[in-house]
């Protein structure tokens, strides 16, 4: 291996303390971090990140594997604890894997510089953890490294990750810094980096293609006691940028007692940015006090839902449902405001905050609309930059990563978020310019969208998942019309009302369900709504039995597409009994949490509980809401029965366990279930929502009727705006089902 190195014996200035790193006390009210269970969704399917964060922050610092596979798109799996390092970026319950950036290793001794495989503990950097020891909790991680004697902690603040690494006795101890090894369907395409001429800093840069197919990022590293050496490895040419080098391996001496501190600031700009990075966030070198500021970042997100509840598991299950929704959209822009943008030009401080990690396909239906109601602060900064996305890439986002569209999923799913915002009356953000970016997404002819505006639907002969594609975009037209509604647009209003019926030209009344028609208005032939092909027929992660009810903005319409009320009820009856298996020798692995053929791991499902309210039967949507929050989420590692999704999965059961949920895109309104919890408050502009469930006890699972502000209501939704202004919602509980509201007051028919 080509090696080139560097010896320096500057002293660099420190402050070293050493000490247990504490939680806050919280002064009259309860911790609410202690309920937090990182470990949950480190299981099964769940893919969830570990390590040590602030809410929304741009550095997830925590452990990265060997494996590369499936369930360790976030890097973590609980079924193996071998870490090649600590990276400063991670995804969190994607099903697909990427970024890893910045990865540090602690090392004794000499090592090949590689990822390595397990059954050669030599073979690469990494050592097994000791999971026994482990600590996770918000804004905190540590871990002992077994091969290497060395016990690692870290914490965070939005910009930089902030180590701190108890050594065992040797003059053979290192820092390694890897640029190479990402993770997944990430690989590295140029690398570099940069010693300072006093060798106090070192910074760097890595450019890698995967999910994100250009992605880029800087960073500033700053250590706390005097460098021995800088070895960089599998160097290429030295320029004034710098070494272009895959890893760099700092050398030092170290005692047993003495602790040694890394700060590693990121930048998606510059050098320069990461630098101000640092000098803004972490100037200093308390760790504790770090990270005691991070858990009180925590403290303070959290503490903006609080519950009432006996039951313990699902108390831990609630709060680490929430921390996850709070993992991303994740900041994306320098102290100073500047970001790169999705054209890939740098760009100066718009006014705004800028953000990424936009998973809208699963966020749009719970995940975002849960953030208009405990981060109203941020929706402004999130849709400002879902706006500017669409003026440097010619449309709204599908799934944004770091400055890369990477167009994963189908239909137009930034467009509900967006149309969600105007309808909410959210402030901040121009709506005529939100209502252009809408108008110019929906007539966009890329991916099948021009098929459809030709043919009138996507034809399954002509174009790969037609349906999925299909319903999603007539999804989206609903939310656009209803914005257009919104701001006095009746024109477009009708228009995107009319487009929004599309998905009728896939019922077919014979069978009941949704199947691809060709260019010459054929079905699909053979047709069995069990099948499923994953990402290759005419639905996306899903089969029949789920995509026919995808029509959450037009339930009068489908409706008639079943002739009547009894009969969809009929049929939506049907779902929650037929046999769970999913036919097919490639079948999706995202159809899980089976009831029946409802799936409650993948997002298509997470409306259709609600349709019994709309229909008029709201106890059957009490029942199945209450049969998944206690049956498909538990306090365990394999607690989630799909991928996280970016926080959608919790998102459903935070909303889904305070009573009511979002079901229209853009419709401004939640549709009640019943409440999981005996009182849950909720801070929000107006004060304080407060939700009550009177007569609270398992048997009583079904509402006889509910108050607002004391006076009977009469609706089975209540407004985002009367959410806001805060109040008291009383759900009165009762063990027999009843239909407490005239079913006119559903308001389902346009």
């Amino acid at each position: 291996m080509v090696m080139k190195r560097l010896y320096s014996l500057l002293p660099v200035a420190a402050l070293m303390l050493a000490g247990a790193c504490g939680t806050p006390a919280t002064s009259g009210e309860e911790s609410l971090t202690r309920w937090v269970d990182p470990k949950i969704g480190t299981g099964g399917h769940g893919h969830v990140f570990v390590g040590a964060n602030v809410p929304f922050g741009m550095v997830q610092l925590g452990p990265t594997s060997i494996p590369q596979e499936w369930d360790w798109c976030s890097g973590y799996h609980q079924s193996d604890s071998t870490v090649i390092g600590f990276s400063h970026t991670h995804l969190s319950g994607t099903g697909i894997g990427d970024l890893f950036d910045v990865t540090v290793m602690p090392v004794v001794g000499e090592v090949t510089y590689a990822r390595g495989v397990e059954e050669d503990p030599q073979s690469g950097l990494w050592s097994y953890a000791d999971r026994t020891k482990e600590v996770v909790r918000p804004g905190y991680y540590s871990v002992p490294l077994t091969r290497y004697g060395v016990t690692a902690e870290m914490t965070a603040t939005p910009r930089v990750g902030f180590h701190r690494y108890a050594f065992p006795t040797s003059d053979e101890a290192a820092l390694v810094f890897d640029l190479e090894n990402g993770g997944c369907w990430d690989k590295a395409t140029d690398t570099g980096f940069c010693l300072s001429d006093d060798s106090t800093r070192l910074s760097g840069w890595r450019y890698s293609s995967g999910w994100a197919k250009d992605q880029k990022v800087w960073f500033v590293a700053e250590f706390s006691k005097p460098v021995k050496g800088i070895t960089f490895l599998q160097p290429g040419e030295t320029s004034e940028a710098g070494t272009a080098a895959r890893y760099a391996r700092v050398d030092f001496d170290t005692t047993e007692s003495e602790p040694l501190l890394v700060k590693v600031a990121l930048s998606p700009v510059s050098a320069e940015g990461a630098a101000a990075n640092l000098a803004a966030e972490l100037p200093g070198w308390d760790f504790d006090a770090t990270a005691a500021a991070a858990t009180a970042a925590w403290e303070a997100e959290l503490g903006k839902v609080r519950i009432e509840t006996q039951d313990e598991a699902a108390k831990r299950i609630f709060y680490t449902a929430l921390y996850h929704t709070m993992v991303a959209p994740s900041e994306f822009c320098d102290v100073n405001g500047d970001y790169r943008g999705a054209d890939g030009q740098v760009r100066t401080n718009p006014g705004h905050k800028t953000y990424t990690t936009f998973s809208l396909w699963d966020t749009y239906r719970a995940a975002m609309p849960l953030m208009t109601i405990l981060h109203p602060d941020r929706m402004p900064d999130i849709i400002c930059t879902m706006l500017a996305i669409a003026d440097e890439q010619g449309r709204l986002p599908v799934w944004h990563l770091w400055g890369n569209e990477t167009d994963c999923m189908v239909g137009n799913p930034g467009i509900p978020v967006v149309a969600d915002a105007i309808v909410k009356g959210i402030g901040g953000f121009d709506r005529g310019q939100a209502f252009e970016a809408i108008r110019k997404t929906a007539m966009n002819p890329d991916r099948g969208n021009g098929l459809r505006m030709k043919h009138g639907y996507i034809p399954c002969d002509l174009f790969n998942e037609a349906v999925a594609y299909d319903m999603e975009y007539a999804l989206a037209d609903g939310a656009a019309a209803r914005a257009a509604e919104a701001l006095g647009k009746d024109d477009d209003a009708r228009y995107f009302t009319e487009r929004s019926h599309s998905y009728r030209n896939y019922f077919d009344p014979v069978t009941g369900f949704m199947r691809g028609r060709d260019a010459k208005g054929g079905w699909r032939t053979p047709f069995n709504p069990f099948a499923s092909t994953h990402r290759a027929d005419d639905y996306c992660e899903g089969n029949a039995w789920q995509y026919t009810w995808l029509v959450p903005h037009d339930v009068a319409g489908l409706q008639a597409c079943f002739g009547s009320r009894e009969a969809m009820i009929a049929k939506l009856d049907s779902l929650f009994t037929v046999s769970s298996v999913v036919e097919g020798a490639e079948t999706s692995p995202d159809i899980s949490g089976l009831i029946g053929q409802y799936a409650h791991g993948n997002e298509p499902s997470h409306h259709v509980l609600y349709l019994y309210t709309m229909l008029g039967e709201p106890w059957k949507t009490a029942d199945r809401v209450r049969e998944v929050l206690s049956t498909l989420y538990h306090d365990q590692p394999d607690g989630l029965s799909g991928n996280e999704d970016v926080g959608q999965m919790s998102a459903w059961y935070v909303l889904s366990s305070m009573g009511f949920y979002e079901v229209e895109p853009a419709g401004g309104r939640y549709w009640f279930g019943a409440p999981y919890f005996e009182r849950v408050q909720i801070a929000v502009p107006g004060g304080t929502f407060t939700v009550e469930a009177k007569n609270f006890a398992p048997e009583n699972r079904y509402v006889q009727g509910v108050r607002l502000n004391g006076q009977p209501y009469d609706k089975p939704y209540i407004s985002h705006e009367a959410v806001m202004q805060g109040g008291v919602l009383e759900f009165e509980m009762g063990p027999e089902p009843a239909l407490w509201y005239d079913l006119a007051a559903a308001e389902i028919s346009e």
